[in-house]
Parts: structure tokens; sequence; C-alpha cells
């Protein structure tokens, strides 16, 4: 009996999923470390979005195995996203504007 039509082509191996984790435990301390600078202040929001959404990105990929997937189901989680984001990012817009007239 054929057993390797039962395992995954493909897919990572434990050192590549190890060493996705290592990065992700550097880029929370960097995001930890982040807050604690104060000449970052200023672009503090943007940077900790960027470095969350890199984190998002990696965890997807590997851990939810996007990575591997048909363009279609990778589509299909991304498209939403893209959606979502767009909305947020409009809504903060709109109570900045509200907000800054009150």
């Amino acid at each position: 009996m054929d057993t390797s039509a039962t395992r995954p082509v493909g897919h990572a191996s434990v050192a590549t999923y190890i060493k996705v984790a290592l990065v992700l435990t550097a880029v929370t301390a960097i995001e930890v470390g982040a807050i604690y600078i104060r000449a970052l202040h200023p672009i503090l929001v943007p940077t900790l979005l960027v470095l969350s959404l890199a984190k998002f990105s990696l965890v997807a990929l590997f851990f939810m195995h996007l990575r591997y997937d048909s363009r279609t189901l990778s589509f299909l989680f991304v498209g939403p996203l893209l959606i979502a984001i767009v909305i947020i990012l409009a809504l903060i817009a709109l109570i900045g504007a509200v907000t800054a007239r009150a």
C-alpha cells in the first residue's frame, strides 16, 4: 500500500514552523519594545499596524496553510479581509472627521 498519497505534498517541515514561530516571537518583542521608545511616539500606531499585519500574514500563510492551498481558496480568504480593512479605515476616517468638528 502506497502511503505517499495520504501525505500532503509541498508542506513545510517542522523546522520551517519553528523558524516562523521564532520570527513571530521577535516581531512581538519589537512591538513591545517600540511602545517604550519615545522617539517613535508620532509613528507608533502605523508601526504597530504594519508589524501586526506582518504577523497576521505569517500566521495565515503557514499555520492556516494558505500558502499551500489553491489560489481560489486564498482569494476567498484575502478578498473579504481586504474589504473589511477598507471599511474599518473608512470608519476611522469618518469618526476622526466627526470628532474634529465637535
